[in-house]
């Protein structure tokens, strides 16, 4: 802790204390940051741009996308989180150091860093769980506090955690989905599948290549997803359909298709 941190305490009594307390789900595919009385203020891809001549990182979240597909030869897209762990440690301190200056910049010197709660999945090793927490202090936090994925879910669902009774929690994010019981406070029993919603993406772009012979962007799969993807008929009865752009397989031609979410719940169940 700083001079400036053990300072900036003192002045709680004046104006109240100036850090930003935040909680952070560091994901595979979005990293999203909450703040009290304020809500998500961050919700941004977990992307990292790096200018390729010299490494260095250069911007982060929905810049770091934009800039790459404007200048896709000059810079790469890192993607520092594999299946919801620390896959590269350097790249992702960068990342979280500036989501968090973006959520709550420091405006003066005397301000105290703030207090931060961070996700882990409940499957993590020591290791892995231990780069996380290292994370998160070299990335600007005073002090950070773990805590694992689904028993953050119960809470932000309203789930009675606290009570003698079990609650279920199914947990699918990017690159993990997390299963566990929760009773009286903690997990009863927990897994984790490095198994979730990446995969359904490249399961849709697979299968539409295989049905209609069209080729489409991991984006525009994600999109079909949570637009028209649904594992039941939906309630209403009727199905949904969707107009997408790709490349034709053959011709290499631009191609437009009409899709329907019958076209999605087989891409997703299909063994």
């Amino acid at each position: 802790m700083s001079i400036f941190d053990r300072i900036s305490g003192s002045f709680s009594g004046l104006g109240g204390n100036m850090s930003a307390d935040m909680a952070i789900d560091v994901g595979t595919a979005n990293t999203l940051i909450a703040m009290s009385g304020e809500g998500i203020v961050i919700n941004e891809p977990s992307v990292v741009a790096i200018e390729k001549s010299t490494h260095r990182v250069l911007a982060v979240g929905h810049e770091a996308k934009n800039m790459i597909n404007h200048t896709p030869d000059a810079f790469s897209a890192e993607h520092p989180l594999k299946d919801g762990v620390i896959a590269d440690y350097d790249v992702t301190e960068a990342m979280i150091s500036a989501f968090i200056n973006k959520a709550a910049p420091r405006k003066y010197p005397w301000q105290s860093k703030p207090r931060i709660v961070i996700c882990i999945p409940c499957g993590a090793t020591s290791v892995e769980t231990r780069a996380v927490f290292e994370a998160a202090i070299q990335a600007g936090a005073r002090q950070a506090y773990l805590i694992e994925e689904p028993m953050a879910a119960a809470m932000g669902a309203d789930l009675p955690v606290t009570e003698p009774t079990g609650s279920m929690v199914v947990d699918i994010g990017g690159g993990t989905t997390e299963v566990a019981v929760i009773s009286l406070g903690g997990i009863v029993t927990s897994s984790s599948l490095r198994l979730a919603g990446n995969k359904m993406d490249e399961a849709i772009l697979v299968h539409l290549r295989d049905l209609l012979g069209i080729k489409i962007g991991e984006r525009t799969a994600e999109v079909i997803k949570i637009k028209i993807g649904s594992i039941l008929p939906f309630e209403d009865g009727h199905e949904r359909d969707m107009i997408i752009s790709g490349q034709d397989m053959v011709t290499e031609q631009p191609k437009e298709v009409t899709i329907q979410s019958e076209d999605v719940r087989a891409a997703l169940i299909e063994p």
